[in-house]
Parts: C-alpha cells; sequence; structure tokens
C-alpha cells in the first residue's frame, strides 16, 4: 500500500509568510494541468508504482480552486490506476475563501472525506498581518457548511507566535477554534523563510517574532490547553481528538513509500534503504515531459544504510509514538540503543524509553532541531 500526495501548485494570491511552490492560475490553466495530473498517474503506474492507496491527499497551493468534478475524476483516475484500499482517507487542503456551501458538498460527494481548512487565526488583525483573504466569521461559516455537507473529519491550521501576539491574545484566538470543534488542529509557529514578503518587512525592521522564551511559553500554552479538553498531541505541531490522527501524515513519520503527483511534489519509495524523487517547478517542463509520455520525476537522493537510519530516527522521534526500538532492530540488523548510547546519554533527560519505544517529552519537542542534530 502506498500514500498518494497530488500538488496543486496554484493560488489565488500567495501569502505573505508562504515560500511553497505556487502558481498564479486561470481556468484554462487549471483544466490543463489537471488533465496532466491524470496523465502522471498513468506514467506512474507505468513507471512501477503500485497500489492499493490507502491516503490520498490534496496539497497545494489551494487545491480547492479545482472544481468538484475535477477532483471526481482525479479520484477516479487513482481509483483505475491503482484501486483503493478499505477506508482509505481522502484529504483535501482548502482555505475558507475558496470554499462554500456548493463546493462543499460536491467534493464530499467525489469522494474526499477528510478537509484541513487554512483557517490560521480567527482575530481580524492577525488575518490582515497574515494576508489571508478571509474574516473569522467566514471561516466559522465554513466549518458550519462542511458539516452540512457531511464532513465528520475536519482539520484546521491554527498560527502562534506572531509579531506582537501575547499569551492572552493566543489564549483568545484558541478559544474561538475550540468553539469550531475540529477534530484536528495543526499548530505552527510563524517562521519567516528567504525570499518571502515577509522576510523583506523584517529586514526593513517594520515587525520582529517573539523571543525563544515566549515561543516557549505560547508551545506550552497550547499544548496544555488542548490536552486538557481532549486533544492528543501526537506530533510536534499536531493535535487530535481520539482516533483522528492524520494518516496521510503518520506515513511519512513512519518513513513509509508515498507517491507525489504534480510539478513541485516529491516521492519516497523503500527500494533498498530509501530513494527520493521530486519532480521540478516548472509547469511548462512538467506538461512537456508527460506529453511525451516520460516520467517528470527526477531523483534526488538514494539513502545508504547511514543515512536510512538517522532518517527513521528524525521522523520517528517528531510523533508521540516515537521510535520502536524492535522494529528498528529489525530493519537494520543493531538496536538503537546501541547504534546511539552517546547521543542517547547526551539527550536525557528529555528522551526515554517506554516499554519498546523511544519518545522525546514535550519539553524536547521544544528544542527538538538543537536535540535531533546529535543524531544526524
Amino acid at each position: 500500500m502506498i500514500s498518494l500526495y497530488v500538488h496543486v501548485p496554484f493560488c489565488r494570491r500567495k501569502c505573505p509568510y508562504c515560500d511553497f511552490y505556487s502558481s498564479d492560475t486561470n481556468l484554462d490553466i487549471l483544466d490543463h494541468y489537471h488533465h496532466d495530473l491524470i496523465k502522471h498517474l498513468q506514467v506512474a503506474r507505468l513507471g512501477g508504482w503500485k497500489g492499493p492507496v490507502k491516503t490520498l491527499f490534496f496539497g497545494g497551493g489551494t487545491p480547492s480552486l479545482l472544481t468538484p468534478n475535477q477532483v471526481a475524476l482525479l479520484v477516479d483516475a487513482v481509483d483505475q490506476q491503482f484501486g483503493f484500499a478499505p477506508g482509505a482517507e481522502i484529504t483535501m487542503e482548502g482555505n475558507p475563501s475558496s470554499l462554500n456551501h456548493e463546493n462543499l458538498s460536491g467534493f464530499r460527494n467525489a469522494g474526499v472525506n477528510r478537509l484541513s481548512i487554512g483557517v490560521q487565526s480567527l482575530d481580524e488583525t492577525h488575518l490582515t498581518l497574515l494576508g489571508r483573504q478571509h474574516t473569522a466569521g467566514q471561516a466559522e461559516k465554513v466549518f458550519c457548511q462542511a458539516r452540512k455537507a457531511g464532513f465528520d473529519n475536519l482539520g484546521a491550521d491554527l498560527m502562534f507566535a506572531l509579531p506582537g501576539e501575547s499569551l492572552s491574545d493566543l489564549e483568545r484566538d484558541l478559544d474561538r477554534f475550540l468553539r469550531l470543534e475540529a477534530e484536528h488542529l495543526s499548530c505552527y509557529g510563524l517562521t519567516i523563510e528567504p525570499g518571502t514578503e515577509f522576510a523583506a518587512r523584517r529586514d526593513k525592521g517594520e515587525f520582529a517574532l517573539p523571543d525563544e522564551d515566549r515561543y516557549a511559553d505560547q508551545y506550552q500554552h497550547l499544548h496544555d490547553r488542548l490536552s486538557s479538553v481532549g486533544y492528543r498531541h501526537y506530533e510536534i505541531a499536531n493535535y487530535c481528538q481520539p482516533g483522528f490522527e492524520c494518516q496521510h501524515n503518520l506515513n511519512y513519520w513512519q518513513r513509509r513509500s508515498f507517491l507525489g503527483i504534480g510539478a513541485g511534489a516529491h516521492s519516497f519509495s523503500l527500494r533498498e534503504w530509501g530513494v527520493r524523487e521530486a519532480v521540478p517547478p516548472d509547469l511548462e517542463r512538467y506538461s512537456r515531459l508527460l506529453a511525451g509520455g516520460h516520467d517528470p520525476a527526477e531523483l534526488l537522493e538514494r539513502f545508504d544504510r547511514e543515512g536510512a537510519t538517522r532518517e527513521t530516527v528524525y521522523l520517528a522521534l517528531r510523533s508521540a509514538d516515537g521510535l520502536d526500538a524492535e522494529a528498528f532492530l529489525d530493519r537494520f540488523g543493531e538496536s538503537f540503543d546501541q547504534m546511539f548510547a552517546d547521543e542517547i546519554l547526551k539527550s536525557a533527560p528529555w528522551l526515554s524509553r517506554e516499554e519498546s519505544h523511544w519518545r522525546l517529552q514535550v519539553g524536547g519537542w521544544l528544542i527538538f532541531d538543537h536535540l535531533i542534530s546529535r543524531f544526524l
């Protein structure tokens, strides 16, 4: 079984903090790209990828710019080329500004059974700062419409550590998020990436992000508050109600195979110690290669045993389930305890073993980049 990611690299307007590959679009461009995606699925199957598909994720960009009919045709093409596993999770990302009762009902009828909605904040000042195209009221309305359309698995993105945001500001925002009753929350601290509009504004001195102590306070507050109302903190940035983990993302963190379709998409297969490929973010090249029946993906990285062990550790320790010591021994023929004895010692007390699993404490997640560098 595999997970399948479909990248739709189009936005009505690029957010000032975003460094993902995306492009402006119109109906003709989107229609042509939709046909290319269907060709790509066929080329991937002929190239050796095999199903069934256990998770399908439409990401972007703004994949909710696709019409329900286009989504239905893509879901059908995936089924024809690979088949779906029973109970497959089919997720679509969407922004409140591109969702409404009509297309939500259409997406649900097309087979989408999970939505990840880019709310980011329910504070009007913060929405303006982030360059979002929706209001708090519109976001709240979309959640009501999604429920009426038949969705019972909804996720929302929440951004924290925003310029000028206090702990009380975050608490008020979180109160409104909790009233959405989302099954899943992804909570990301704002980062400023090179080449973005936010980077230019920061360099001009227009704003600054909170310092490390304020970031830590907000991160811990999110953990404490969400845990107290029944959410499980199952990955560094992700919370869910019991049983509503994002299966697609779990597949990434468990270092299992996934196929990426679309310009800018990445794939990973467990051939040998692992092979990572990427489709260059070039729409013209993508279309030209597919028209000739060629696979647009290029080799990005071929792992050796050492690289595979280190990536396994990096991904596993991001999650609350942690690293399965027995599975690690079976895969690599050497125990995690022996291979990384010095690193484990240096990572105490943040890293501990519970039965057969090594896990980072929440405080360890706060300094994840520092701790994990010892294993890389």
